[in-house]
């Protein structure tokens, strides 16, 4: 079976496939009485929304959710929230020919052996990059919810290809910064890196190529406690959403994997006392724990970055195998493809990131903050 299920004490159920009717998504478990803005649901759903330039898929998609159930008078009723958005531009064409025709790096062969032959080819089907729509709009709807705790989520491009950018200051990063990378359409710190990292695309999609990137995410203003070891820390949970994600390859938390070439006296995170409205708070003078210690939130801002790996549909001829002929062959594969999935990938990070710190609080309630 199909098994697309996630969460705790909020529980969503993505449904749909690239080149069906619809997509969609039930969220189950939220509280009622949380003011819902549509007006910035539709802002997140058009940050993901493909066919808006050269940069990304050519597929038009208006990515309007209608909300069918748990909303009413303009606020969540408690009972389970349905938004499903209309597919209205497949062209299912390109795939007739390769339906028995392995794409390399896709989820072709191992959906085939895993459902016996029957899962939708189309687009990828339930496979699809197409089913982060519904996670985006699950997550504006979370992101309403911690909005009103005063929580802010941000993720910006790293890195494209060759590109990078400067990273965020794990310290100060602050709460304007974030706000700005959600209402960029190439978030960086710097326009002139934002037009090298075009370049950098355009350069694989003009070679017919693509190309990945990394994405480096902050939230801030959380409370110090939230999670629990062992299999419920943070980053445990965090990790278990993000990989979740089409064309998510890895995720490091804090200084990640550079911490294996320090020393612990440069590593550990030291603790000082900061006041705030006349609070004392302990905080820490560096961020290499990235905000968690233990599983936990130590109330420092919560860094991680998020590896994307290109897009795997390419137009370059590719050696792969007919699984009905189980003869190999070579093939050039048709369809409408980003060349860099990474810049769409930014708002289905936050997205993800703010259901994560959505079931954290709903499980823990007023013990912490």
């Amino acid at each position: 079976m199909l098994s697309s299920i996630w969460g705790k004490h909020i529980k969503i159920s993505v449904f749909g496939e690239s080149h069906g009717s619809c997509i969609g998504v039930v969220i189950d478990g939220l509280p009622p009485g949380i003011k819902l803005d549509l007006d910035k649901i539709s802002t997140e759903m058009a940050r993901r929304r493909p066919g808006q330039d050269i940069y990304s898929t050519q597929r038009k998609e208006a990515d309007r959710v209608e909300i069918v159930s748990g909303f009413f008078n303009g606020y969540t009723t408690g009972s389970p929230l349905c938004g499903i958005i209309k597919n209205t531009d497949k062209r299912s064409v390109d795939y007739d020919d390769i339906k028995e025709i392995m794409r390399p790096g896709h989820a072709d062969y191992t959906a085939f052996v895993r459902y016996n032959g029957f899962a939708d080819y189309r687009g990828g089907g339930h496979f699809s990059g197409r089913l982060t729509a519904p996670v985006v709009f699950a997550g504006a709807v979370a992101n309403q919810y911690l909005e009103q705790k005063g929580i802010t989520i941000g993720t910006h491009l790293l890195r494209i290809g060759k590109i990078q950018d400067e990273p965020m200051d794990p310290v100060n990063i602050t709460a304007q910064q974030l706000i700005n990378f959600r209402n960029m359409r190439f978030p960086v710190f710097s326009a002139e890196t934002a037009e090298k990292m075009k370049e950098e695309i355009n350069s694989a999609r003009m070679d017919c190529d693509s190309v990945g990137g990394i994405l480096e995410t902050a939230i801030l203003n959380l409370p110090a406690g939230l999670g629990s070891p062992m299999f419920d820390s943070v980053e445990s949970r965090m990790a278990a959403f993000v990989f979740s994600i089409p064309a998510v390859k890895g995720i490091e938390f804090g200084s990640g994997f550079n911490l294996a070439s320090m020393r612990g006296s440069e590593a550990n995170d030291e603790f000082y006392i900061s006041e705030d409205n006349g609070r004392k708070i302990p905080r820490t003078k560096t961020n290499h724990a990235g905000g968690i210690n233990g599983g936990i939130t130590n109330g420092m801002p919560v860094i991680f970055r998020t590896c994307i790996k290109p897009t795997s549909t390419i137009s370059k001829p590719q050696h792969t195998v007919n699984i009905r002929t189980m003869e190999e062959t070579e093939h050039v594969f048709k369809g409408r493809h980003d060349p860099c999935i990474a810049v769409r990938a930014v708002p289905v990070i936050d997205a993800a990131a703010a259901l994560v710190v959505m079931d954290l609080f709903l499980e823990h309630g007023e013990q912490v903050g």
